[in-house]
This record gives C-alpha cells, sequence and structure tokens, in this order.
C-alpha cells in the first residue's frame, strides 16, 4: 500500500482499525490471527507511530462511550492492540534478520564467518532465537550465500535432532559417575555419537568418548568445509546452552547443578580451544572463528552472578582432565584483553593451579587477577584474589605475606559488605597464624588460641551464609589447627565435621586434605586402622585430581606399614576394604596398592 502524504496514512490507519471493530461487532472475526492478517496486509512499513496515534485515540473514544456498543469495541480494540504489537515484534525481528543478511554479505567469504559469531554471541542483550537464526539461513541462502546459509539450517537441525535426548546420558549412565573427563567418564559423547545424523559432529563426538585428540582430528580436517564447520559450531553452541539451562533448573540438588554447568562451560571451552589449535596452520579463519566460540564460552561463564570465585568447579573432572584444561586456557586467556572476565576467569585457574600444587603457577594468575580486577574495579574479584594470595604464600611457607593479604582480604570485604570474602579472611588469616606457629615449633596450645579464634569466627560467618566451601574450609583449617598443637581428639571433631561438608561442596581437594589430616590424628591417639582408612582415601582423592600432596598420606601409610609389618598392614587394609570402596569404588581400591608402590 502506498503512502502519499501524512493525512493519507491518518485516514487509512482510521479506515482499518474502523473496519476491524466493526467486523469484530458483526461477527466475521473469528480469530486473533485473522486480525494479525488484515494488519499485516493493511499497514505499511514505516506508519507504525501514526497507527498507534489512531489507535490510543480510538481506545480513548471507545472507553468513554456510554453506550452498550462501548465496552464492546474496547474489546475488539484491545484485541487489534495485542496483534498490533505481535506484528511490531515479528517485523523488527525480520528487520534484523535482513540487516545481518546485509552486514554478511558486505564483507569477503572468510570475514563472514566472524560476522556470523558475532551475531551468535549469546552474551549480547538480545541474541538471536533459532527461529531468527533459520529466516537468517533462508535469507542467506537467496542472496546466494549457500555455504553459511547451509551450515545454519544443518547445524540446527543436528541440534534438533539431539535436543529430545539432551541429558538422555545421564539416565544411561545409571548410578555410575557422571562427568566429561575419562574413558570412565565418558559424559555424552558416545551417547550423541550414535545418535547424531551429520558425520562431521559424530566424528568429534566419538573422538571425545575414546578419550583421544580433538586437536589432531582438527589437523586432520585441513580440507574441511565452512558449511560444515558452521554446523558443528551450531551444534556445539546449542548442546553448551541447552547442558547449562537443565543442569541449573535441578531443584533437588541445586549445588551439584550449579558445579556442573560451571564444568559445561569449561568443557566446551575447552572443545573449542582445541579446535581452534588444530586449525591454526591448516585453516587459520577456522581457528580464529573456533577461538572466538572459546571466547564466548568463558565469557558467559565468567559473567554468571554465582560465579565461583572460592572454588569447587572441577566437581566433574578428573586429574588429568583437570590439567589438560589448565593448559589448554593458561596460553590462550594471554590473548584476551584485561576485562573483569578476565580477572574472573584467571582466579579460577589461579586456585585449580594451586589444587594441583602448583604454587608458583598459581600465585602468577592471582597476581594478575588481582591488577586487571583492580583496574576494572570488580572489588569482590580484588578481595578473592588477597585471599587466595593468602593461601598459596601459607603453603609457600611465606607467613607474613600470607597474614598481609589476609588483613587486606579482611578490611576490604568488611568496607564492601562482602560477607563470603570476609568468611574466608577470617579463615586465612586464622590458617596462616597457625602455621606460623608451627614454623617456631611451639606446641603449646595457648599461642593457638587467637589464631583459633579467628578460624571460628571464619567458621561461623560461613554457617550464617549457608556456604558448604567455606564452611569446609574452616573446619578443615581448625582441625589441622588443632593437630599440630597435638590435640588430636579436637583434631578429629572437626575434621570430621568438615569432611561431609566437603562432600557437599564437592572439593575433593579438601576432602583429600581433610582424610590425611584425620588419618594423622588417628595414627597419633593410636588407631591404627582407622589412620590406615583415612590415609588411603587421602592420597587416593588427592592423586586424582593430580596433588602432589598425595604422597603425604602414602608416606603416612608406608610408616604404618612399617609399624604393623607387611602382612598385618595387607590385612588391615582388607578388613577396611568395604569402608574404602564405599567412597571410591572397587577400582579405586584396585589402584591402591600401584600408588604405594609409585611412592
Amino acid at each position: 500500500m502506498a503512502l502519499n502524504s501524512g493525512d493519507s496514512i491518518v485516514a487509512q490507519c482510521t479506515e482499518l482499525i474502523e473496519g476491524l471493530i466493526q467486523a469484530t461487532l458483526k461477527g466475521k472475526i473469528s480469530s486473533k490471527a485473522q486480525v494479525y492478517r488484515q494488519l499485516e496486509d493493511g499497514l505499511p512499513v514505516g506508519s507504525g507511530e501514526i497507527f498507534e496515534r489512531c489507535l490510543a485515540e480510538r481506545m480513548q473514544a471507545a472507553e468513554q462511550d456510554q453506550s452498550s456498543k462501548g465496552p464492546r469495541t474496547v474489546r475488539a480494540l484491545k484485541v487489534v492492540q495485542g496483534e498490533w504489537v505481535n506484528l511490531q515484534k515479528t517485523r523488527q525481528r525480520q528487520q534484523k534478520v535482513s540487516a545481518a543478511t546485509a552486514q554478511i554479505s558486505s564483507v569477503d567469504g572468510e570475514d563472514q564467518i566472524d560476522i556470523l559469531l558475532k551475531l551468535l554471541d549469546p552474551n549480547q542483550p538480545e541474541p538471536p532465537t533459532r527461529d531468527q537464526l533459520q529466516q537468517l539461513a533462508q535469507s542467506l541462502t537467496a542472496e546466494n550465500n549457500e555455504t553459511l546459509g547451509k551450515g545454519i539450517t544443518s547445524g540446527l537441525a543436528a541440534y534438533k535432532n539431539l535436543e529430545g535426548e539432551l541429558i538422555s546420558w545421564l539416565y544411561e549412565a545409571g548410578g555410575r559417575d557422571i562427568g566429561f573427563g575419562s574413558e570412565q567418564r565418558r559424559g555424552p559423547w558416545q551417547y550423541w555419537a550414535r545418535r547424531v545424523d551429520y558425520p562431521i559432529p559424530q566424528k568429534l563426538f566419538d573422538t571425545l568418548a575414546k578419550g583421544e585428540s580433538v586437536i589432531a582430528l582438527a589437523e586432520e580436517w585441513s580440507c574441511l568445509d565452512e558449511s560444515s564447520w558452521v554446523q558443528l559450531a551450531i551444534l556445539l553452541h546449542y548442546l553448551k546452552q541447552g547442558l547449562v539451562k537443565w543442569f541449573d533448573q535441578q531443584p533437588y540438588n541445586v549445588r551439584l547443578g550449579k558445579k556442573l554447568s560451571y564444568s559445561t562451560f569449561l568443557i566446551f571451552a575447552t572443545i573449542e580451544a582445541n579446535l581452534a589449535q588444530g586449525f591454526q596452520s591448516s585453516r587459520p579463519h577456522l581457528g580464529q572463528g573456533s577461538f572466538q566460540l572459546m571466547q564466548q564460552s568463558l565469557r558467559s561463564f565468567a559473567q554468571r552472578d554465582d560465579f565461583p570465585l572460592y572454588g569447587g568447579v572441577f566437581v566433574a573432572f578428573d586429574g588429568g582432565y583437570l590439567q589438560d584444561t589448565l593448559d589448554y586456557f593458561s596460553e590462550p586467556l594471554k590473548q584476551i584483553p584485561g576485562t573483569q572476565d578476565k580477572a574472573r576467569l584467571l582466579t579460577l585457574l589461579g586456585y585449580s593451579q594451586r589444587t594441583l600444587g602448583r604454587y608458583d603457577a598459581a600465585l602468577m594468575f592471582h597476581q594478575e587477577a588481582l591488577e586487571i580486577a583492580t583496574a576494572a574495579e570488580d572489588q569482590f574479584c580484588v578481595i578473592a584474589s588477597f585471599n587466595h594470595l593468602a593461601r598459596v604464600h601459607v603453603l609457600q611457607k611465606n607467613y607474613g605475606e600470607a597474614r598481609n593479604f589476609s588483613q587486606r582480604a579482611l578490611i576490604m570485604s568488611r568496607q564492601q559488605g562482602d560477607s563470603l570474602g570476609e568468611a574466608n579472611a577470617l579463615v586465612n588469616y586464622g590458617y596462616s597464624e597457625v602455621f606460623a606457629a608451627r614454623a617456631i615449633d611451639t606446641p603449646d596450645l595457648s599461642v593457638y588460641e587467637q589464631a583459633i579464634g579467628y578460624l571460628e569466627r571464619g567458621r561461623d560467618l560461613a554457617e550464617t551464609l549457608g556456604d558448604s566451601q567455606s564452611q569446609a574450609l574452616a573446619y578443615n583449617s581448625i582441625g589441622i589447627a588443632y593437630s599440630i598443637a597435638s590435640q588430636p581428639g579436637l583434631a578429629i571433631e572437626n575434621l570430621e565435621k568438615a569432611l561431609p561438608l566437603t562432600q557437599a561442596a564437592g572439593n575433593v581437594y579438601l576432602q583429600g586434605i581433610t582424610c590425611t589430616y584425620l588419618a594423622e590424628a588417628q595414627r597419633e591417639l593410636g588407631n591404627r586402622e582407622t589412620s590406615l582408612l583415612y590415609g588411603a582415601l587421602g592420597m587416593y582423592l588427592l592423586h586424582q585430581i593430580g596433588s602432589s600432596e598425595w604422597r603425604q598420606g602414602a608416606g603416612l601409610l608406608r610408616v604404618i606399614s612399617g609399624e604393623l609389618g607387611a602382612e598385618k598392614f595387607e590385612q588391615v587394609l582388607q578388613e577396611q576394604r568395604r569402608s574404602i570402596i564405599q567412597w571410591i569404588g572397587v577400582d579405586g581400591f584396585d589402584y591402591l596398592g600401584t600408588l604405594l608402590a609409585a611412592y
């Protein structure tokens, strides 16, 4: 419908509205869809403001109409109003699709993937819906860009193929561990490989299920066409979003659900980082595209309100996979500009490096995170960096530095109202004081009383917050303090309270450390059987996540073996078999001998 002048547009809009009112009152309108179609056919693009004004004036007149016709007219106009809103939304989506098509078409072939990924970025205010992406694919195909059009369409189809069974692999796993890390924890890959109908994602899932190198696979794909790469990118994008959404919505175990969401972000980012590395030489633009996907995954993770600044991410990772993940991200993060997101990711890498016993690397990450968070004015991340730096300095026996960073964290957390940061600062300060006292070889409990007071205040605050991670750290630290002060009874009392909390928090590192100190305290009381149980658990759990501190438990078991004799030691170990298997399974129990031999 042509537009001649402002008056003619007003006349058109008024005529259309009156026609819809009369048709409704006469019973000629049978559905809202009919109203929508008449608006779509009768209103030209660009007439929106005038139509809205005419509609508002007519509504006002109808509301003032005291006749019996007035309320019926108002109801009819409300239907028109609702369908007008729907039509606006449709036209806005169409405009976005048209703009995206023009934007992609304005650049050369290899640069088009870069534009597409920016449009796909889930971190923008209004990322495209799947319907909009399908419309974009059709629009691109109409513009003779079959490469991207086909890739988007097949990627959406591949996801639709898996969407109905997105989490079916969890139920197929039964009671076994779920996760994404090793041969024992195959996660969804094998399941998806059997169900996806496209060869490229099928090959990727099969590679992941077998624990083979994704980098090597990408190197083999030196002739991969851009359409297949786009298909894979779209599929990974929606699989990740679908899993995270499902894990986040689990009411029966909110903490575990969130931790699996964290792991999902990191796992998919690892896959994308591997693809980037594999494509780097033969297909650099696909490598850059894969790198963009990795950045988007990490940014989505870092921007979560519940980003884990104090640990507990790697509940679904085994040791080898955790180390690989850290290695993959350490290098790519150097290429990302210093932002608040980067500071938070560096914090995560720092405390994970500490878990693995890589203290120098942990200090480097936390120091860089502190500098970036300070510049970005992310105060909560600054406080977390102070706390983590304090913890690492204790482990490196730099007790003065540990106290300094703990005090800074404590002061700043109180200024900012960061209760979680304050709880950790109190625990860290007490922890550093305990180890400083041990360094001068003072067994007198009175020397530890002030330090334990800080630990108990941190514990009480963590209990108020309901934060099992910080509670576990507090009870663990108090138990270690009493152990160092030669008070094994009090040590056991607190460490036994720490143990279920470490399980609730999903913190395998703290579980391992708690078991190790429980073993030492039980041995000091002469309970060698119980000491052997906890020593074996601590040794195995810490080894499983790649922490060098597994050797502390192994050394204790060697001492117990020397005290009991080899034959009696083996007898006691077999007597504890059932209790050990409840924690680490039959395979874990059978692996204990290998670990002791390696020690």
